[in-house]
């Protein structure tokens, strides 16, 4: 039986088990899927060794980028990024190659062009991790200008003090890359002039769960467009099964 595979720390909010469990059932094939809950990114290549049936993984936080020096080949995408979600694995006699790939980037764009317009030229990403590179780099692909939002300040980022309604109606896409929402915090939302915001906003956040977050609720009540990250995680769930069998 194959086996396929989530690592990160911690994963008692993972949507993947689940869902390739569910396919695999559906679908008649001969694998599963499991969680790898590992503490210390030193301990990623026990997790390959001890499972010789393993064809793949996902990564999520806080690995996406720290699991790059341990592979073989990363694509040409997930390079230009600097973080890696997929991972490929081919058993080869005793030892392994593994294959980095970047399904976030796919997941993310095809689900936000839809509802990118002739007056969103400009973007802040909220949170400067693993998945805000992947944001960044699919934002630009789709021709729009970035900008990193973090509680530092660092070059190309800007703290969330520095946000003004004049930011907020120049940078009019907002993506929340960060967990500020989430349940069951689901009470919080990240610091931004909501009151500034109308029709000409676009705010995404990579949340799922809850189905609409404080963030989404505060700019839809401003006459933004929102939309939550599921249709993003269900769209990289469709790319890594095709990494893993290409």
């Amino acid at each position: 039986m194959d086996k396929y595979g989530l690592i990160g720390y911690p994963l008692g909010h993972s949507f993947s088990i689940g869902y390739f469990n569910e396919k695999f059932a559906n679908e008649g094939i001969d694998a599963v899927y499991e969680n790898f809950e590992i503490p210390k990114i030193d301990n990623f290549p026990e997790v390959v060794d001890s499972n010789p049936e393993l064809r793949g993984l996902n990564v999520t936080i806080p690995y996406k980028e720290k699991v790059i020096s341990y592979l073989d080949v990363v694509s040409e995408e997930a390079r230009a990024i600097g973080a890696v979600n997929v991972i490929k694995v081919e058993h080869k006699g005793k030892s392994s190659f593994l294959t980095g790939y970047n399904s976030d980037v796919i997941g993310f764009t095809k689900s936000i062009e839809p509802l990118i317009e002739r007056f969103h030229n400009k973007a802040l990403i909220l949170g400067t991790g693993g998945a805000s590179k992947a944001i960044r780099f699919g934002l630009n692909k789709l021709g729009l200008e970035t900008l990193f939002v973090s509680r530092f300040k660092k070059s190309d980022t800007i703290t969330y003090e520095d946000i003004t309604p004049d930011i907020v109606k120049e940078y009019n896409v907002i993506v929340n890359c960060t967990p500020v929402g989430m349940y069951p915090n689901d009470m919080n939302y990240p610091n931004l002039p909501y009151e500034a915001m109308d029709s000409h906003n676009l705010l995404y956040d990579l949340i799922y769960n809850p189905n609409e977050t404080l963030f989404m609720k505060m700019g839809a009540a401003q006459g933004a467009t929102v939309k939550n990250g599921l249709e993003m995680l269900l769209l990289q769930a469709f790319a890594s099964w095709d990494f893993w069998n290409e």
